[in-house]
């Protein structure tokens, strides 16, 4: 799996009830427009929110609806069986990757009890095929993952733990990975460090605001060997100004303007609706999005 890749969000009802229809709609927006594949169930798509049901629901409709090749999907909790049911789940249904984050609760756990938390994981998973991507949040999570953890386990079980989603923002700690192990998939979680894919050894990029910003990240991607800078500089530019508000809504308000719906602008509690204020400088932002057709 490599490339550009959405974390992709989930539409809710008034009541909070996950939507399929505009949820595999934006889905296949997405992968038309520049994605090389998804992040079902991450930060984005508000996974923590929901109950292991809905998680295991939403997860079987992307996977009966697009190659699976195409698509990873985020199954950490805190608690180790629910994270093993996640993914076996998973597994069952056919991705080949699932995104876990660390046991978050219980702090600190120090790196032997991270360890043995995710050796148990790949135990409990016995000949189960899917792979694991570490999810390292530490601005979430208060659990950072360290290198020297990472660098065991993958050492320990390669053909388990094979890469990470990095959200922490550091580079240089993707850097120090990619350097430290070759054959380890990095993703750093903004599209700008696509500038540098190529030089660091990134696979790519997860990320909330690939959402809106995919097709240019698309053709940086295409030419990663020698990025345009003016290209570069409007994905920059993008990003800054959706993250400038709060994350999460601000990319579902994104997609209910371009698609119209207006369910897609409802979040699950702790998020607040945004302010109009709010919506209206999102309003002005230009996405290189062309109008759904689907």
């Amino acid at each position: 799996m490599q490339g550009i890749i959405a974390a992709v969000p989930t539409p809710v009802d008034a009541q909070g009830v996950p939507q399929k229809a505009p949820f595999l709609e934006h889905c296949r927006w997405a992968l038309e427009n520049g994605c090389d594949a998804l992040n079902v169930l991450g930060s984005t798509g508000e996974a923590n929110s929901f109950d292991a049901a809905t998680r295991k629901e939403i997860m079987t409709w992307a996977a009966e609806a697009f190659d699976t090749a195409r698509l990873m999907v985020g199954t950490g909790t805190p608690a180790l069986a629910e994270t093993l049911a996640l993914s076996a789940h998973a597994d069952d249904a056919g991705y080949g990757v699932a995104l876990v984050l660390p046991p978050y609760y219980y702090k600190p756990a120090g790196e032997d009890g991270l360890f043995r938390w995710y050796e148990a994981l790949h135990h409990g998973l016995g000949r189960r095929r899917i792979e694991i991507y570490f999810y390292n949040f530490p601005q979430m999570t208060g659990t950072p993952l360290t290198p020297r953890l990472i660098e065991r386990l993958h050492r320990a079980y390669p053909e388990r733990f094979t890469g990470i989603k990095d959200s922490s923002g550091d580079l240089a700690y993707c850097r120090t990975l990619t350097t430290a192990l070759p054959d380890f998939a990095v993703f750093p979680s903004s599209e700008t460090s696509l500038a540098e894919a190529a030089t660091s050894g990134f696979a790519g990029c997860i990320s909330a605001t690939v959402n809106q910003t995919a097709p240019l990240c698309a053709q940086v991607w295409r030419a990663r060997g020698a990025p345009n800078a003016e290209t570069m500089a409007r994905i920059a530019a993008l990003r800054s100004a959706i993250a400038s508000e709060p994350l999460i809504p601000a990319v579902k308000y994104l997609v209910a303007r371009r698609t119209t719906a207006g369910l897609w602008a409802q979040t699950l509690p702790p998020f607040t609706s945004l302010t109009d204020a709010q919506t209206a400088r999102l309003d002005q932002i230009d996405l290189p999005m062309p109008a759904l057709t689907h």
